[in-house]
């Protein structure tokens, strides 16, 4: 919160040289983290072979990457029924990206799943950017590169490269988060209606607009300002904050019409197994692992989850930018306390970079020759594991 006060500050508009000399600034960390990521493909790719599998299938046709292909050539409506009293609804995800892999498909020789595929790569250096530029800001330039690399360097990296919505979504939420703290409300009101038509925990990004525009407006007030001066000195604010929910509700509410019901969309996760129950179904399955024979499997995941609600809360202690954290808080909130596939915990927190500012801070100040090298070690294992991981029978 101590940043607050730079998040409130006015922006200008970007001009093309100030986008140009931003991307040139940004340019050593998109390079870092396309070879990081490009590692993880060429991994993928011999290890493939050698199990007998396809790597371009593992990356556009495994998983959810299906359900979006489907949505995309097939539209919304089809269900399956895995096992009795489960129903499998398309109509639980979020439309952005499948609309952008129908319209790549329409306009260029791609199939949806190649298109997705190549939105995924694209997004995830958009992503790379963002992430970058919120770290030059808050810690300097090679905070930038480190949290971008970072961000690559994760063990299921390799999701960034798959025909998922994660990349698509962080490129998005970042990019809003980034323009919150520089003061451009407009933007950050419009990439997070984007988010929200792209993952359910785009709420996460509407509540960071949202509450750090409310705790704006307090502190103006607190220091004597009309809520009209207020509103004047930032621009945009208003139209910002009524942009951003729009995406996100917008897709509620029409599964909701859809469905008959207002809470049509809870329905069609709880069709899946998913929902919220206050982490009480997570729980009780790590005490499962600690507790049987999997207990070695359950103390690594126990730690895992103690060590991302360390770097949360070492990112609030200090001072952390209030958008950030109210975004990290949320998606890391919603992820560990989701009920039904537990595996897939580790994705639902991949978009949570803000986790990782006090790794890139700190990495920052190591000499470049050693920092490159525990990243360069760290990145080969992410690159191992992925290749693992797709090649075998189910998430991380």
């Amino acid at each position: 919160m101590n940043d607050l006060a730079s998040t409130a500050a006015p922006g200008r508009t970007l001009c093309r040289p100030a986008t140009r000399a931003a991307l040139r600034r940004a340019l050593p960390a998109v390079a870092a983290f396309a070879a990081i990521r490009l590692l993880g493909v060429a991994v993928l790719a011999v290890w493939s072979a050698a199990a007998g599998n396809n790597w371009h299938t593992l990356l556009t046709a495994r998983w959810d990457s299906l359900w979006y292909t489907r949505v995309a050539e097939l539209g919304y409506g089809y269900t399956v029924e895995p096992v009795p009293g489960l129903i499998h609804s398309n109509l639980a995800f979020f439309p952005l990206l499948p609309w952008l892999e129908r319209g790549l498909s329409a306009l260029l020789p791609l199939s949806a799943a190649d298109a997705g595929m190549a939105v995924a790569w694209l997004s995830s250096l958009a992503a790379a950017w963002a992430l970058y530029a919120i770290g030059e800001r808050l810690h300097g330039p090679r905070a930038g590169i480190a949290l971008a690399t970072l961000w690559a360097a994760l063990p299921i990296g390799i999701v960034q490269s798959m025909a998922y919505s994660e990349s698509l979504f962080t490129a998005l939420a970042a990019w809003s988060l980034y323009a919150v703290l520089t003061g451009r409300w407009m933007w950050a009101g419009a990439l997070a209606s984007l988010a929200g038509l792209t993952r359910p925990v785009g709420a996460a990004v509407v509540a960071a607009v949202w509450i750090t525009a409310a705790v704006t407006v307090w502190n103006d007030r607190a220091g004597g300002a009309s809520l009209r001066s207020s509103l004047a000195r930032h621009r945009g604010m208003v139209t910002g904050v009524l942009l951003a929910p729009l995406g996100w509700c917008g897709f509620f509410l029409w599964v909701g019409a859809r469905q008959g019901s207002f809470t049509g969309y809870l329905d069609v996760q709880g069709g899946w197994g998913n929902g919220f129950d206050g982490g009480i179904a997570f729980a009780t399955y790590l005490w499962g692992l600690l507790s049987g024979p999997g207990f070695a499997t359950g103390l690594g995941l126990l730690a895992a989850v103690v060590l991302v609600i360390w770097l949360y809360l070492h990112g609030a202690r200090r001072g952390q930018p209030l958008p950030l954290l109210v975004y990290g808080g949320l998606v890391l909130f919603l992820a560990l306390t989701a009920k039904g596939f537990f595996g897939s915990k580790p994705r639902l927190i991949l978009p949570a970079f803000p986790l990782l500012l006090p790794l890139a801070a700190g990495l920052a100040r190591w000499r470049p020759l050693r920092a490159g090298l525990l990243v360069g070690v760290v990145a080969a294992a992410s690159a191992a594991y992925g290749a693992f991981w797709l090649n075998g029978s189910g998430p991380p």
